[in-house]
């Protein structure tokens, strides 16, 4: 008896050390992983201090922004815009994995775990890059920046079997965010071969952790696979859905955390990017192991340094329909019928200029980057006027942020911040119709709005392409650790862009003195309004 309960003490005692040495070796743990984030924290926190610092000396230098790559361009002048990489951060999980296409069958000696792998045909190596600047002048610095090219690398970060992914789509719509998603699903999946999740944010940013988003949208997260989006580049429209703001820092750590993401992918425009920068500087921070990258996602055109965004071609493709149909009303509705056609161009007149020029039919094209002289020798109503008394009609087209050194600046702004436009179109409506009656004349105008339509259309060939391209270099881009980055097409080569420096000079607008306004005067025939100062206007 005596022995059955000393070996229940012992017992006992045992199970006290262990559960005391497991309680330690947490505690010790813990400890330990706390003191790697604080590491890990100051250590990111001195590296940006360093950037910044010289970044702003080598802009008071009038250099580029960017490292100077002396060692493998030497006296070439090349800034190049470095990008974070986690691997400086965090212990990479990849190492020793060869980066071979998963699901294609090339070679049986490549058979891995029963999957068939083909080789790339090439790889990108590192600081290998693509110059921002194409052409040289006469008497000007050979300084240039250069940007990061993108691809698939020799090396992987991230293990592909640990691999748990989300996408989300903010703010407004635009032609091919379908396409986006598939694309990114279809690359983690069958490039990598992931064996984790990829979940798709529902609503925006709020989707991350607003009840009421997801009950609107039938569903918590979507989980995506290569079967359900399958179709979905056929459809407009973004099966996430989107909204607008929404943004709480916490409540996405919280849902990263949770489950495990390691890769997040965010498609939007700059306003959408800032978020997540936001979210790339925050996990950094907390010790989050997680790449960020983002997919330069505007109607307008309007994020700057890469040629264009997805969905610009499309919706230039669209507004075509609605400028041939005021051709029709205006030609056909006497006496001096006019057409107007508002397009979207909050801050850029890109959309407006570019469809004008495809459509050949406009006799006068406003947008935002230029000011709106009514009366005068530079006047947009005598062109317009002289116009319809040769042709017996005319056409106008204008985007929707122009005018407002006629109708002043709104105060009033949206959830993202974007401040609410005048109604401009409608204005141009009322003083064309009074311009016409005060030389005793009738009009008859027809206005015409295809904003929404025009951005809730699939994708065209082009930008399907342009979104496939996107989506499988986001993917190549944070399988090898990079982080704090979004892509896109400059000088018609894929590239990776620190967020910072695009955000930094986003919203862009079209160049008054450039070519493509100069093709808009030779167009249209148009007065050239651009000296005009828009302050003197408001004024008068």
């Amino acid at each position: 008896m005596t022995g059955s309960i000393d070996s229940k003490a012992a017992i006992l005692v045992a199970a006290t050390a262990a559960t005391s040495a497991a309680a330690t070796y947490l505690i010790v743990k813990r400890q330990f992983e706390s003191k790697a984030v604080a590491a890990r924290k100051k250590q990111y926190e001195i590296d940006q201090s360093i950037l910044l610092e010289e970044n702003k000396k080598r802009k008071d230098d009038g250099l580029p922004s960017g490292i100077k790559l002396e060692s493998e361009f030497p006296s070439s002048g090349l800034y190049l815009w470095d990008l974070e990489h986690l691997g400086k951060y965090f212990q990479s999980e990849g190492d020793g994995i060869s980066n071979v296409m998963f699901a294609l069958k090339e070679d049986a000696k490549d058979d891995v775990n029963g999957h068939a792998r083909a080789r790339y045909n090439a790889l990108i190596e590192d600081h290998e890059c693509i110059l921002a600047d194409i052409r040289k002048r006469p008497g000007k610095t050979s300084a240039t920046r250069a940007y990061v090219r993108a691809g698939p690398r020799a090396r992987l970060h991230f293990d592909p079997a640990t691999v748990n992914a989300a996408i989300i789509t903010c703010g407004g719509l635009c032609p091919g965010l379908n396409n986006v998603v598939r694309e990114i699903t279809r690359a983690l999946y069958h490039l990598y071969g992931i064996k984790g999740t990829v979940y798709g944010i529902v609503g925006g940013y709020k989707g991350f952790y607003d009840p009421a988003v997801r009950q609107f949208a039938c569903t918590p997260p979507i989980i995506l696979t290569t079967e359900n989006v399958e179709n979905i580049h056929h459809e407009g429209g973004t099966i996430l859905g989107s909204s607008r703001g929404g943004f709480d820092i916490d409540k996405i750590c919280e849902f990263i955390q949770t489950k495990n993401i390691r890769q997040l992918y965010v498609i939007g425009g700059d306003g959408t990017h800032r978020g997540a920068f936001k979210i790339h500087e925050t996990c950094m921070e907390r010790g989050l192991h997680v790449a960020v990258a983002g997919i330069p996602k505007t109607i307008d055109n309007d994020v700057d340094y890469i040629d264009n965004s997805f969905g610009f071609n499309t919706s230039v493709e669209a507004a075509q329909a609605a400028i041939r149909a005021a051709k029709v009303e205006a030609s056909c509705n006497l006496p001096n019928g006019i057409g107007i056609v508002k397009l979207m161009g909050r801050s850029s007149g890109f959309i407006a200029a570019h469809a004008t020029l495809g459509s050949g039919d406009v006799d006068l094209c406003l947008v935002p980057e230029i000011p709106i002289v009514l009366d005068g020798p530079s006047g947009c109503l005598p062109h317009l006027w002289s116009r319809v008394k040769r042709k017996g009609y005319a056409v106008v087209v204008v985007a929707e942020g122009a005018g407002e050194e006629l109708l002043g600046e709104s105060t009033e702004t949206d959830a993202s911040g974007n401040k609410k436009l005048p109604q401009i179109g409608e204005h141009m409506k009322n003083v064309i119709s009074q311009y016409f009656k005060e030389r005793g004349e009738e009009s008859t105008i027809k206005y015409i709005d295809p904003s929404y339509m025009i951005r809730s259309v699939p994708a065209n060939a082009t930008d399907a392409l342009y979104c496939m391209q996107l989506g499988q270099n986001a993917v190549h881009g944070t399988m090898a650790g990079y982080t704090g980055f979004t892509v896109g097409l400059c000088n018609n080569k894929m590239c990776y862009l620190p967020i910072p420096e695009i955000v930094a000079t986003s919203p862009r607008q079209m160049d008054p003195k450039g070519r493509t306004w100069e093709r808009i005067l030779a167009v249209t025939r148009q007065p050239n309004a651009r000296s005009f100062r828009r302050q003197s206007l408001i004024k008068a």
